[in-house]
């Protein structure tokens, strides 16, 4: 399927005084990298780890039925680059589905919602490992990544994403029975540490196997809002290592290393530039003020994110489009800034206040930064 051209004019209709633009600009992935390397590129890109598939679906105003309708939303929307994850069968952990109500406010949302176990988790034993083994490499499908090349408007490519290690343990666990273990069954935690972290060395170099792959990003959550979710030692001794090991593959192949946790990452920030990150997202606003992590970080590291999440859903458009010129404005000047969610575009978002933050970096996402 091929991609329309969406010309630089204005969409005829105007919702509460402000009218969206549809600007546009050529994709570029040079602009990307050289952001993610701390450089000024000619504008802000924009940049996000997810964006879940019913706000791609409304966006298009079509169901998202293949690689293509994907890479049309990622393009229509200004990204120079689209954001995709490998598919892979179900890991261990134990999902329980709910049915509660999310928000009347968003078209797009599905009513569905996934938790995670906090008490006793799918495996628990040596003889829950033989019972539900893990996925192999073999397992994991890339067909995605094969269409690209194909599929790729001019001046557009990819960031191969893939993530968890430690989320995917304490889930498969259980996050009490986990917390347990790490004093009662260490080898035990350590073998299942191993085991995504193979897996998921060998994703990475699936990745950068690929040409139009143009950076690697992994995501783990790590930490809440005041500190992190266990002890920095835990992480030295059983994730730290695969990251260094992912990261040093990136740098040999000449590829930046993002990295996503939320949360407050003051007590890791030096151990995950030592595994080689370059760009951290999302910089959660209760957790971490951007502007600090600028100045104590911003010679070493790209910042990604920090549009608040809950102004995105419960916010006005005009309240998110200030939030968007106050980054612009504070943390954009100098480079190694990329415009984009505290999280993700979870699908209770709506559309409309969506559209607002793209739109408004968009408009005044040029450097000199005058928003």
């Amino acid at each position: 399927m091929g991609f329309r051209h969406i010309s630089n004019k204005k969409i005829s209709s105007e919702r509460k005084g402000y009218t969206v633009l549809r600007l546009n600009f050529d994709p570029d992935y040079q602009r990307l990298l050289k952001t993610l390397r701390g450089g000024e590129a000619d504008r802000v890109p924009l940049l996000e780890l997810i964006v879940d598939p019913e706000i791609k679906s409304a966006f298009l105003g079509r169901p998202l039925a293949s690689a293509a309708d994907d890479i049309e939303f990622w393009h229509r929307a200004g990204y120079d680059c689209a954001t995709v994850y490998p598919e892979t069968p179900a890991l261990w952990y134990n999902q329980k589905k709910t049915q509660d109500a999310v928000t009347a406010d968003s078209d797009a949302a599905s009513g569905f919602r996934t938790w995670a176990s906090e008490g006793k988790g799918l495996i628990q034993d040596w003889s829950d490992l033989e019972k539900y083994p893990l996925c192999s490499i073999q397992q994991v499908n890339f067909s995605y990544f094969d269409q690209a090349r194909r599929l790729l408007p001019s001046g557009m490519a990819l960031v191969g994403a893939w993530g968890d290690i430690f989320t995917y343990t304490w889930e498969a666990m259980g996050f009490e029975q986990f917390s347990f273990a790490l004093f009662e069954r260490q080898n035990f935690v350590a073998h299942i540490f191993r085991l995504l972290g193979e897996l998921s060395v060998q994703i990475v170099d699936a990745l950068l196997s690929y040409d139009v792959v143009k950076a690697f990003w992994f995501s783990d959550d790590l930490a809440h809002k005041t500190g992190l979710l266990v002890s920095r030692d835990v992480f030295r001794k059983y994730l730290f290592p695969w990251l260094k090991e992912m990261g040093d593959r990136c740098r040999k192949a000449g590829r930046p290393f993002l990295f996503h946790s939320d949360g407050a990452l003051w007590d890791v920030m030096d151990d995950l530039l030592d595994c080689g990150v370059c760009a951290l997202q999302p910089i959660e606003p209760l957790a971490m003020d951007i502007r600090e992590v600028k100045r104590r970080y911003g010679h070493k590291l790209c910042l990604v994110g920090n549009v608040d999440i809950d102004l995105l859903c419960r916010g006005t458009e005009g309240e998110i489009r200030g939030q968007v010129r106050r980054l612009l404005r504070e943390v954009a000047p100098g480079g190694g800034y990329c415009l984009g969610s505290a999280n993700t575009v979870a699908n209770y978002i709506p559309l409309d206040n969506y559209r607002a933050m793209i739109d408004e970096a968009q408009r005044f996402g040029k450097y000199p930064i005058q928003a």
